[in-house]
């Protein structure tokens, strides 16, 4: 752990001098001359750093007579012995035993009496593994075992950080670890939310660091440790690794990754975009990506339908650009997350604009080419042959009747395509080419065509009319070219019977269109505009057309039709 917590009352004080008791004699062979002997039993592999006079150590032992007899053991307490060598706390022997000791080291000791309690005591055994050494001059040491290729900003004092980390003691016994509670500790650095140590030995931390610190305990929690699981005067090692970290001054960032060479327009406030996107976090944690989803991510910008970041970071691209918004937490989603993006994260999301458009956006008509006769221009009415390619802002094909190797043929105004498409064609002389940009309210819409054409989408179509056959006035079907017949009804009642069935109606109208004296709408099923027209003739519905009922549709329109 390394942050602040309540402090138990002190416990009592600590035992500095060992008192032997007891009746045991002078052993033989090992008088009051006798040295101190020191057996190394266990050395680590690793030691870089000895016992010197004046360190502070924490140490187990257990003491025993040479006949093996215990007479004291750090092990029953359940605590280490807390001491400074070389200043008296200890007996001698002690004292000169603990020097150039290292951490994790066993050493058996043999104490004679004048190293120990006066010529008149006993023999002592020693069996002592060292925990933890310090001392007063130590500040807190790192050690970066990795750093990543690229680090655009280290930890700064008043930065706020999410790491990861597990702490042991100098032994290397585990005293706690984010790991196991599978969460980022998350913290300001600086202001003293952190043990002093914890506080410095973060700063300058690059994003992807893993580091190990060591703090001293004037730097940790001293005398009285944690009260839980830190006894007091422990050193603490951390090794940490960084995955976050940003302050609550910053606003969102952007790079450019790449940006199309002809951007005629950028995105502004109230624009509905279409995007891909890769979300991650700044350890490079994918959370979120609309690729997988194999679908663009579709929203207005600036009027709060995304994170204050996003909203942001999406003004001012360009169709086609590719850029990193890198979103701080309280413009993202702030210190409680949302799914699997952890509280207090930095956001990056890597975006490619498909399209963009505003719902006020009329379609956009460029001509390539123009014949240098284009005096006739199609309209309303008109019959159009044409081939298109069609396709999305990013160049993505559609359709194309080119590869179908046949024209798309529309009567102008009738409905028979989208209204952008309907209103791209007018105007247009046969030969002409030209590209039309349709937004989505005059194309397909927020639904687009399952399969084809996502929701939402710009379209782009590449023209070129290849034929246009002028069609009736608004309103008629079939006209007349010249004079009409004043003896009509009988010129087609041939039989002069005074009725006139379909069959008779559709023979004469067709001939009178192949003899150029009328003419059919053009493009629309010639049956069913015979047939509708015997329909409006025959008043009462009962099959056949009678002299009375016979008239035509305006007697004084400039083309008359039935």
């Amino acid at each position: 752990m390394a942050f602040r917590g309540w402090r138990p009352p002190p416990p009592p004080l600590l035992l500095l001098l060992l008192w032997v008791t007891g009746q045991a004699a002078p052993v033989a062979g090992l008088g009051s001359d006798a040295e101190l002997q020191i057996e190394r039993r266990f050395v680590p592999d690793e030691c870089p750093r000895t016992v010197r006079s004046g360190d502070f150590v924490r140490y187990h032992y257990v003491g025993t007579f040479p006949d093996g007899q215990k007479f004291d053991s750090s092990y029953d307490r359940d605590s280490t012995f807390n001491v400074f060598v070389g200043k008296g706390q200890l007996i001698t022997g002690m004292d000169q035993a603990l020097v150039g000791m290292c951490v994790n080291e066993r050493r058996f000791v043999k104490i004679p009496p004048k190293l120990a309690y006066g010529n008149e005591g006993v023999l002592l055994h020693f069996d002592v593994l060292l925990m933890d050494i310090w001392n007063s001059e130590d500040q807190v040491q790192i050690h970066t075992y990795f750093k990543p290729p690229s680090c655009p900003r280290t930890i700064q004092v008043s930065d706020f950080v999410r790491y990861h980390y597990n702490g042991t003691f100098l032994d290397g016994t585990l005293f706690d670890s984010s790991h196991n509670r599978m969460k980022t500790y998350d913290t300001y650095v600086g202001i003293g939310w952190l043990i002093p140590g914890m506080d410095k030995g973060l700063l300058g931390m690059c994003v992807g660091e893993k580091r190990i610190i060591t703090i001293p305990p004037f730097l940790a929690y001293g005398e009285d440790g944690d009260g839980k699981d830190i006894p007091g005067q422990a050193s603490l090692v951390f090794d940490v690794a960084l995955l976050d970290l940003h302050n609550p001054k910053d606003s969102i960032s952007i790079e450019n990754k790449v940006v199309p060479e002809n951007c005629e327009r950028i995105s502004q406030s109230g624009d509905f975009l279409r995007y891909h996107y890769n979300g991650t976090l700044l350890d490079g944690t994918l959370f979120d990506s609309s690729y997988s989803r194999n679908r663009t991510f579709d929203t207005y910008i600036g009027q709060g339908y995304v994170i204050p970041g996003m909203d942001e970071g999406l003004l001012g691209v360009c169709i086609g650009e590719k850029r990193r918004i890198v979103v701080p937490p309280h413009l993202g989603y702030g210190e409680e997350g949302r799914g699997n993006i952890p509280g207090s994260a930095v956001l990056v999301f890597d975006i490619h604009v498909i399209d963009f458009h505003n719902p006020s956006d009329s379609i956009s008509i460029t001509s390539h080419y123009k014949p240098p006769d284009c005096s006739v221009l199609s309209k309303k009415g008109d019959y159009l042959k044409y081939h298109y390619n069609a396709s999305l802002l990013d160049g993505t094909l559609l359709d194309s009747t080119w590869n179908l190797g046949k024209t798309y043929n529309i009567v102008l105004g009738s409905g028979q395509v989208v209204l952008g498409m309907d209103m791209g064609l007018r105007e247009m002389c046969v030969g002409e080419k030209r590209t039309v940009i349709i937004p989505p309210h005059l194309g397909y819409g927020e639904a687009g065509v399952d399969g084809e054409v996502p929701g939402s989408a710009v379209l782009v179509f590449d023209i070129e009319l290849l034929e246009l056959v002028a069609g009736l006035p608004e309103g008629y079907m079939f006209i007349w070219n010249g004079e009409v017949s004043p003896n009509l009804f009988e010129e087609i009642d041939k039989d002069g019977n005074g009725e006139v069935l379909l069959e008779e109606f559709s023979e004469y109208i067709h001939a009178q269109v192949a003899s150029g004296k009328g003419k059919l709408a053009p493009g629309f099923d010639a049956e069913l505009i015979v047939k509708n027209m015997f329909t409006n003739q025959d008043r009462n519905g009962d099959g056949k057309v009678t002299a009375e009922e016979f008239k035509l549709k305006d007697q004084e329109a400039k083309h008359d039709e039935l």
